[in-house]
């Protein structure tokens, strides 16, 4: 019996990946290709649309170029691909394919002043109640009403019905299948502020009250679904079903197997979402988002989840902005090089600081500086501010759930920093497990169109795949890091 293969797309915001998978959910082959982002003015993030298609395309080729260079066996033995993406970064185009504007990245702060002006209005309480989400620029709403303010053509096109909005994964399916499917998935649906989480339906109401009633949408369906077929502009000679679609946070906790209520994860990328499973039912919460967890045919499941606006991030602006060092990895040894922090805390707010806090107009800084403090501190003051953000959504999370945290998965780049993890082993008293594969959000995508393509039978065989793992208990210094979390919680109430 020949094997099957599964193609996965994980379009994120500093790169797409494409990895092919075995029916056994093993890694055959990996392509990548960086993605640039655009700053027009300061909070401002815009991404190319065609760049970011383009992007993908490159990764698939890349990958399929290595898998027959590695491997004897036909393309034809591929044959279905899942899609993960960057949520709540939000495209307009036209019917033809062409793009209105470049994409508004989730992490653009454009909308703060419109968010200001929802806040305390019917309106805030609405999208509560119907999106399970928070007033904040994070979401694609406000941002697609900004451009409809302030980009003349964007307003003509949304008014005389010619425009076209989606997420990215909606974007690259309109694309790859030449503008014959269109459609999106909840868990990105639901990511938008215009997305009704009960009804699993566009909400009319939050349309009409954005303005947005003449702009055309993507009809949701669930993760798993037969969304279009594609050949990757001719990459391969035959079709590709494409059999999932799903926002990468989300693939990532189905990737990490939260397939039950009090499953937690932790994705660990440029920002960080922590992912609460809680079952057919959302948890209303006042500090956290209520949100789709993720969707099969005969399922949804929803969850709690906190947003950390900068993760990753924080050590990519050290190497890129301040030179402190040349790659990533060599900061692992610098904040082991000393004992403790030194006393510095560093607040990693450069476009605001998220669960549970919504400080979003609120600028990074470092405090605790003296003459004793040298870079390594700082550097260690940064990685230790990716621990203290995971403990304050996590210490809401449970607080709201009304479920202890067990095992904290996490995955995600930051997840290859041996002392990040142990730092939140340490803080958090509880055991953090990464399952030892970089690409999770890929992976639930390849379990997902797996599982709808009928390579996986069910969640149950999902649960018989054995992959290493890295496990990381509470050590002896628990109790230091629970000393220095009182600084870092003094040093975010100064903040303004």
């Amino acid at each position: 019996m020949k094997n099957k293969y599964i193609l996965a797309i994980d379009q994120g915001t500093s790169g797409s990946k494409a990895i092919l998978f075995n029916d056994k959910a093993k890694i055959v082959a990996r392509g990548m290709k960086e993605l640039s982002s655009i700053y027009p003015q300061p909070g401002y993030v815009e991404q190319d649309p065609q760049e970011i298609y383009e992007n993908v395309l490159s990764a698939v080729r890349q990958c399929i170029s290595i898998y027959q260079q590695g491997i004897n066996i036909e393309l034809d033995d591929i044959k279905v691909c899942g899609i993960s993406n960057q949520r709540e970064t939000f495209i307009l185009w036209d019917k033809s394919g062409e793009p209105l504007h470049n994409a508004v990245v989730w992490q653009c702060k454009r909308s703060v002043e419109i968010c200001e002006n929802i806040k305390g209005t019917v309106l805030e309480r609405e999208i509560r109640e119907r999106t399970g989400l928070l007033v904040d620029p994070y979401f694609s709403a406000t941002k697609i009403k900004w451009l409809y303010e302030n980009v003349e053509d964007i307003q003509n096109a949304i008014d005389k019905g010619k425009a076209y909005g989606g997420t990215v994964d909606t974007w690259l399916l309109y694309k790859l299948t030449g503008g014959k499917k269109y459609f999106t998935d909840y868990t990105n649906a639901c990511r938008t502020s215009l997305f009704n989480i009960d009804r699993l339906t566009w909400d009319s109401v939050l349309l009409r009250k954005f303005g947005l009633r003449k702009l055309h949408l993507p009809e949701p369906k669930p993760s798993a679904y037969n969304f279009g077929e594609t050949t990757f502009e001719g990459i391969f000679s035959h079709p590709i079903k494409i059999a999932a679609m799903v926002g990468d946070s989300h693939a990532a906790a189905f990737g990490e197997s939260c397939f039950e209520p009090g499953n937690a994860k932790a994705t660990l990328g440029t920002g960080s979402s922590i992912l609460m499973n809680t079952g057919e039912k959302r948890i209303e919460s006042q500090n956290l988002v209520s949100t789709i967890c993720w969707s099969l045919p005969d399922r949804t499941d929803y969850a709690l989840e906190g947003i950390i606006v900068t993760a990753g991030a924080t050590i990519n602006w050290l190497r890129d902005q301040l030179g402190i060092f040349a790659h990533v990895m060599e900061s692992e040894a610098m904040a082991t090089s000393v004992p403790d922090n030194g006393g510095v805390y560093f607040i990693p707010a450069f476009s605001g600081l998220g669960t549970p806090h919504w400080k979003m107009n609120s600028k990074a800084m470092i405090t605790g500086l003296t003459f004793g403090t040298d870079v390594n501190h700082i550097v260690r003051a940064a990685l230790e501010s990716i621990a203290y953000q995971i403990k304050d959504v996590i210490a809401v999370m449970t607080k709201d759930a009304h479920v202890p945290l067990k095992e904290l998965m996490a995955d995600g780049g930051v997840t290859s920093n041996n002392f990040v993890m142990q730092f939140i082993a340490d803080l958090l008293k509880t055991q953090v497990r990464n399952i030892g594969i970089p690409d999770v959000s890929a992976l639930g995508a390849a379990y997902i169109s797996g599982l709808q393509s009928g390579i996986f039978a069910d969640i149950e065989a999902l649960k018989e795949i054995n992959h290493p793992q890295k496990r990381f208990v509470p050590g002896d210094k628990s109790e230091i890091t629970q000393n220095a979390y009182k600084g870092w919680k003094q040093a975010v109430k100064s903040l303004t």
